[in-house]
This record gives structure tokens, C-alpha cells and sequence, in this order.
């Protein structure tokens, strides 16, 4: 969050989601996005936090599933995520994300 004003989050080499550090950390839109931010260490020790794991094996990067490259794992998978790539759309101000649930 402190390193970089923008952040581009990706998934088997492709751009899942960017926007501002803060936008970003304030409201992660792809479900990838959203299960990185919650499983990441907390910024304090008493912070409590439940972990995240996803089900399924990592697809192969040099033979990605077709459809959205996130698919197999995602929680929130729709039948279309297994038939298209979702491409990226703006959703805010500089707040870009490739994921059906959100039209694209």
C-alpha cells in the first residue's frame, strides 16, 4: 500500500484489476483482488482476520484455462467466467477491473 501510488494486480500473467494504492486497499472489486488484500498479514498483531483458501490446483500458466484465467478457484464464478475473458473496465475514476460480475 505505502510503495506505490498505483497497483495492477495480476492472475496467470493477466491484468485482473488496477487502480490507486488507496482506491485499491479501500475497495478491491475482483474476487482474486479481494482474497489477496483479506489473506495478507494484518498491519497489526491483534488484528483478526479469517483466511481465505481457495479450493483446486493453480491452472498452468502456459496452458490457461479458457474464459477468465481465474475460474477454476473463484467463489463468485459465473457460467460465462468459463466461456469468455472477461476484458478490463472502468468501474471508478482510474479503477479498472477484468471480471463479469461487474458487466464486462
Amino acid at each position: 500500500k505505502y510503495v506505490s501510488t498505483r497497483i495492477g494486480v495480476m492472475y496467470l500473467g493477466k491484468l485482473v484489476e488496477t487502480a490507486t494504492s488507496d482506491e485499491l486497499y479501500a475497495r478491491p472489486l475482483h474476487p482474486y483482488t479481494q482474497i489477496l488484500l483479506n489473506n495478507a498479514l494484518p498491519s497489526h498483531p491483534d488484528d483478526v482476520r479469517e483466511e481465505v483458501i481457495l479450493k483446486g490446483e493453480v491452472p498452468s500458466a502456459f496452458d490457461p484455462p479458457a474464459g477468465c484465467r481465474f475460474h477454476p478457484r473463484c467463489p463468485q464464478a459465473l457460467a460465462v467466467c468459463a466461456e469468455q475473458e472477461p476484458a478490463l473496465s472502468e468501474q471508478a475514476a482510474g479503477h479498472q477491473v477484468a471480471c463479469h460480475l461487474y458487466g464486462t
